[in-house]
């Protein structure tokens, strides 16, 4: 089936828009404002899965402080290691995944693969957290295609078909064009803010959005009522 994205001009202006409000409105992280080495790029990824960013990142320089590699998560108890990661929530699967991802590591002295099928190998290591990789450590326009992402693109644009976000191709394709900019990191990056500060799962600013001009959601709840 022939997937219909969006004219060029209509994303060009869609990304215009969100860069300009990110550079103004954008949050502030401690992984946003440090040179990420890979193991730091990763571990912020893991603890931001399906957890807040202003949760992970009360504990994000403790988590470094307490573990700065792989080979101190591999020495670790498994209990201890969960204490560490209770606030963020599923705490024992997040440790495991990380013992059995440091123990790989320390396997290859710390060397990430090279491709996206042997990356996709690691533990952990799903479609999201190897967007990451590729998007922060090699420099590829990846989209950090989450829950935050899909409901700003579908809200905006129109709405997918499959339930899953990982294997919907329209929205799969969609983010990949939204974030095919020589600032794919900070496209990223304004796309899931402004998700999380104004196109909000409950109650969204509509009123007050850049993007209600030509945004569907707006036009189709919101606008008329």
């Amino acid at each position: 089936m022939l997937l219909r994205l969006p004219s060029k001009h209509i994303i060009q202006a869609f990304q215009r828009k969100l860069l300009s409000w990110y550079f103004l409105h954008g949050r502030k992280f401690p992984w946003r404002e440090i040179q990420l080495d890979p193991y730091r790029a990763i571990i912020a990824e893991i603890l931001l899965q399906r957890t807040k960013a202003e949760t992970v990142s009360k504990v994000y320089l403790e988590f470094l402080r307490k573990f700065p590699s792989w080979k101190s998560i591999v020495d670790t108890d498994i209990k201890q290691l969960e204490s560490v990661l209770t606030p963020l929530g599923l705490y024992r699967q997040r440790a495991r995944g990380l013992k059995a991802l440091a123990e790989k590591m320390i396997d290859t002295k710390g060397i990430l693969p090279q491709n996206r099928d042997e990356l996709m190998q690691l533990p952990m290591m799903g479609q999201y957290l190897a967007n990451a990789v590729e998007l922060v450590l090699w420099n590829k326009p990846s989209p950090l295609l989450d829950v935050n992402m899909a409901r700003l693109l579908e809200r905006y644009f129109k709405k997918r078909k499959l339930a899953d976000i990982r294997h919907d191709p329209y929205l799969q394709k969609l983010s990949s064009a939204i974030v095919n900019t020589p600032n794919a990191l900070e496209m990223n990056w304004a796309v899931l803010d402004f998700a999380a500060l104004v196109c909000k799962a409950v109650k969204p600013e509509c009123e007050i959005c850049i993007l209600n001009e030509d945004c569907k959601y707006y036009k189709n709840s919101v606008k008329d009522k």
